[in-house]
């Protein structure tokens, strides 16, 4: 394997295009080497950022052809696809990086970890909402113990969008893994889990609001934490007026956070890591606020600066795992901890009932 990991990228809408190829080319030790796209259009652009030495391929079939010039695969290609690529890449040898969620089932998602490991290979889950301003800030003040034991969780990933914008995120169909439940709720499952560690009960309530819409676009999830912790956790398309990001109630202080972390922004409108100024930081104006008893609206609380988010350093710690043996920061068994906790809300959405794990 050589010093400078080559990088075979399958995908390149979305997320391929704003979250992976840009931190891909941004981390010291990776280098974007192929894009699968058969589209024209996505390769034009693709070429004109990454430049005239980035390959293409039509099918994730001509990587494996070449497995022995690659060494990590990165699949932000649709969800239904994801498992079928990860295994073909691992049975080539190659460590592989796929995006949430990585599976439609925690028994697809640990099978997946098993052949990883049969193989010796990094298998890694990109949840970039763990590099997130608000959850690192949040991960600094359990750690200092400001807000004492944290009795609620209280997470909210909420969008004004009235009108469909259509495609398989959006789809009814069971196979293309679509709807908010495994779209953002793999983001606030996962954090809620790796903060407040596993889940022994869960309820929820999946709506579908939206004219003519065919998957979950409203859903509401409790979770009981074997620690005690309640999580409280809501995914919407229908949310006139916006919620706190963060609302975090301890026995000492509770924390109360509005906004998203401005990665997500910066990228779409094509800033990089890479531009020379800081990243990840934002206006003191939207911090969040710590206290006891008073209302953050009406400046209650002390303001509570935002630790910078940081979505460079998970390709930089999956470059440390793949080429020196170091942690794998999101691993497959963890996305199908998460996973469990999102099919037993789709459990009790539909059925009405409070699921035990």
């Amino acid at each position: 394997m050589t010093s400078t990991l080559r990088v075979g990228l399958v995908g390149y809408g979305l997320a391929g295009s704003v979250f992976h190829a840009p931190m891909i080319a941004a981390t010291e030790g990776l280098t974007l080497d192929t894009v699968v796209t058969s589209n024209p259009e996505r390769q034009a652009q693709a070429r004109a950022e990454f430049g005239d030495g980035l390959r293409f391929a039509a099918s994730p079939d001509e990587l494996w052809e070449r497995a022995d010039e690659l060494d990590l695969i990165v699949i932000a290609s649709p969800n239904k696809t994801h498992v079928p690529v990860a295994t073909a890449a691992l049975k080539a040898g190659l460590p592989v990086v796929v995006d949430k969620p990585i599976a439609g089932t925690a028994a697809e998602a640990r099978e997946l970890a098993a052949l990883a490991d049969e193989r010796g290979l990094v298998l890694s889950v990109f949840q970039n909402r763990r590099w997130d301003n608000d959850f690192l800030t949040l991960r600094k003040l359990l750690a200092d113990d400001e807000l004492g034991d944290v009795l609620r969780f209280e997470s909210r990933f909420e969008r004004w969008r009235p009108q469909l914008k259509g495609g398989w995120r959006e789809s009814g169909d069971p196979e293309e893994i679509g709807g908010l439940l495994y779209d953002l709720g793999s983001h606030v499952v996962d954090q809620a889990l790796t903060l407040f560690g596993p889940a022994v009960q869960v309820y929820a309530e999946a709506d579908v609001r939206r004219p003519n819409a065919q998957a979950d676009d409203d859903t509401f999830i409790a979770v009981t934490h074997a620690s005690g912790v309640r999580s409280h956790l809501y995914v919407s398309a229908t949310t006139a007026q916006l919620g706190p990001r963060f609302r975090v109630l301890g026995t000492r202080a509770g924390f109360v956070k509005y906004g998203l972390d401005p990665q997500e922004a910066d990228l779409r409108e094509g800033k990089r890591p890479t531009d020379g100024g800081p990243w990840g930081v934002e206006p003191e104006s939207m911090w969040g606020r710590v206290g006891s008893g008073e209302s953050p609206l009406t400046g209650g609380g002390r303001p509570q600066p935002s630790v910078p988010g940081d979505y460079p350093a998970y390709y930089a710690a999956v470059a440390a795992a793949v080429r020196d043996g170091a942690p794998n920061p999101v691993t497959a068994y963890e996305a199908a901890n998460a996973l469990d906790v999102i099919e037993a809300a789709h459990r009790s959405a539909r059925d009405g009932v409070t699921v035990r794990l």
